[in-house]
């Protein structure tokens, strides 16, 4: 119900203005002109971190990742956008959080970058599955050797899917279409969908884990998921399994997963996210033959930018309208 007056608020605010300034941050001059085609009731400004601060004060809008002292400026702010999915950049957690305790819209690009991080999740798993790393190395030797056969079928696995989102719900679709029986976890309600065979709540997550072949790790990270695959979940595991996070680092815990790896508790591993970030030259995770890194590129494409910046152009127009604005984040769960 607030967020609806928040809209309506919004929109009845918006109606009865001349010009809307909106203040751009970390965007070239190609794109911002292409954005300003949205709507001439709008005037887009290109700042720097160094001009922030002096455009912010009569801004409208902020599209960016927003620091809390320009928050605390923007005076007249109704709407910020940010490019990511993920929104813990401009959602601080430390102090007071001027963002988060205001009537601010935030709005960010959830689900838009759910094909590509979908792809790059199963392609971890076939990787592994698969042993293309084994034949990779035996390949630049010029070594046509096929023993031993350790190859694992997908058809007829576990999987289970942390996180239903946008993200989440590609990473069903593909695991289902390889004959995978996928089970769901989220916080919210989710309709029936023919792909998933159950969803469960993340107060469950100790229930299901154990009978994966395969754990997904696609949740936003927020204070409820920090974490939330732990040394206790990592040893719930079966003992073979597989675990591939492709969301945020900090939704799971490292060094639990290093351990699961050094015991052979774990078959393998797939990580596009970890914490910290970058991961650090030395660490004990670059060591295992058994476990693919990446640097946090799995939601890179020849088509995410695209889709990305169109999102935003949508919102600027509809925001110059007064309409509801696209992905809209709850800003106190964090996604």
């Amino acid at each position: 119900m607030i967020r609806i007056v928040t809209f309506l608020l919004l929109a009845s605010a918006l109606c009865g203005a001349q010009t809307l300034k909106i203040v751009v941050a970390g965007q070239n001059a190609e794109t911002i002109a292409d954005w300003q085609t949205a709507s001439d009731k709008v005037k887009l400004v290109q700042v720097t971190s160094e001009t922030a601060m002096s455009e912010i004060a009569d801004a409208d809008a902020y599209i960016g990742n927003i620091r809390p002292e320009l928050v605390e400026a923007g005076k007249k702010l109704r709407w910020v956008q940010t490019l990511s999915a993920g929104v813990e950049q401009v959602l601080h957690k430390s102090g007071s959080d001027a963002l988060a305790d205001s009537d601010i819209v935030l709005t960010n690009n959830q689900i838009v970058q759910g094909p590509e991080i979908a792809d790059h999740a199963m392609a971890f798993l076939l990787t592994l599955t698969r042993f293309l790393p084994t034949y990779l190395k035996r390949q630049a030797d010029e070594n046509w050797q096929a023993r031993p056969y350790e190859l694992f079928e997908l058809n007829g696995k576990n999987a289970l899917v942390i996180g239903m989102g946008g993200i989440g719900l590609q990473i069903a679709i593909r695991a289902w279409a390889h004959g995978m029986k996928v089970v769901g976890v989220d916080p919210e309600d989710i309709a029936y969908l023919p792909y998933v065979d159950s969803i469960v709540k993340p107060d469950m997550l100790d229930s299901v884990i154990g009978d994966a072949d395969v754990v997904f790790m696609a949740a936003p990270h927020t204070p409820e998921s920090h974490r939330m695959i732990g040394p206790s979940q990592f040893e719930s595991m079966k003992d073979g399994a597989y675990f591939i996070a492709v969301s945020r680092g900090g939704t799971y815990d490292l060094g639990s997963l290093v351990k699961a790896l050094d015991s052979k508790k774990l078959a393998g591993a797939g990580v596009d996210v970890t914490d910290p970030e970058p991961l650090p030259k030395g660490h004990a995770l670059w060591k295992f033959e058994n476990v693919i890194i990446t640097p946090h590129i799995a939601g890179r494409s020849d088509m995410d930018r695209g889709r990305m910046l169109g999102v935003v152009k949508s919102n600027i127009q509809r925001f110059a309208d007064g309409l509801r604005l696209i992905n809209v984040v709850d800003k106190q769960k964090g996604y």
